[in-house]
């Protein structure tokens, strides 16, 4: 399997949180089977908006939501 990556962002309404305030206007950016291809894009992203401390760029680790005990970290059951 691919370790997949999303890359988004948007206007938070904390700068250090990650309250995304207006869920329409999320800018995606894409999904990426590489770490170094994703954080190219989310450098890229963040930069064109370094301007503006209310938007915020992320990374998500997809495939540790589709395979969340592969890194072989402990998980408690429910």
């Amino acid at each position: 399997m691919s370790k997949l990556h999303l890359v988004f962002g948007g206007r938070v309404k904390d700068p250090q949180g990650l309250e995304f305030t207006d869920l329409d206007k999320i800018d995606l950016v894409g999904l990426f089977d590489s770490y170094a291809t994703a954080e190219e894009a989310w450098r890229g992203a963040a930069q064109r908006t370094v301007d503006d401390a209310e938007i915020k760029y992320v990374v998500v680790h997809l495939h540790r939501l589709l395979e969340p005990d592969a890194d072989g970290i402990a998980r408690p059951k429910d």
